[in-house]
């Protein structure tokens, strides 16, 4: 099967792709424990197999997860070579993080303040993300075994341009005549 544009057939992106599934939740991690301040033991991602144990009540911890990734507009074509395309997209990515424990609401409130810190958002830049909106933080208690835990949930909207290259050959010289009317 043929991966290029002049050959019939449906074409896959080629070479190296945006991040998402556990490389972006790492690059997510890492950005909630630089403004936080929590430990990397105390940062979790949720919804994974196998689930990470929790810590024991009396820990501050957050779990985070990535609940939605929407493209608000369509992506840009762009011819940048005689053999390739790139299709640039401007991606949102709703992050949601529930702040555990006894310090859970200092802590959420600290991780907010943080986002607004200049330098935090030069780091989060360097791994192709930005901030795009800053929730509400609500107060959201949990169940867990049987004791009520305090839970303190904010999402975040980070953006980013990804970029996917495609084997699509421009058109350099046709075999056509075009008649202008004259």
């Amino acid at each position: 099967m043929s991966n290029e544009s002049t050959v019939r057939g449906y074409l896959t992106p080629v070479g190296d792709s945006p991040q998402y599934d556990e490389a972006l939740e790492r690059e997510i991690s890492r950005w909630i424990r630089g403004v936080s301040g929590l430990q990397a033991k105390r940062v979790f991602p949720r919804w994974t197999d196998p689930q990470a144990d929790i810590p024991n009540n009396g820990i501050t911890w957050c779990a985070f997860g990535i609940t939605t990734v929407p493209l608000p507009g369509f992506p840009a074509n762009v011819q940048v070579g005689e053999d390739t395309s790139e299709q640039w997209a401007w991606e949102s990515v709703t992050v949601i993080c529930c702040f555990y424990g006894p310090q859970g609401a200092a802590m959420a409130t600290a991780f907010r303040a943080g986002l607004f810190v200049e330098q935090n958002n030069t780091e989060l830049n360097r791994v192709g993300l930005s901030i795009g909106d800053v929730g509400t933080i609500y107060n959201l208690p949990e169940l867990i075994n049987n004791q009520w835990v305090r839970r303190y949930d904010i999402t975040i909207t980070l953006t980013r341009k990804t970029t996917r290259t495609y084997n699509i050959k421009s058109i350099v010289d046709g075999n056509v005549t075009i008649n202008t009317g004259d």
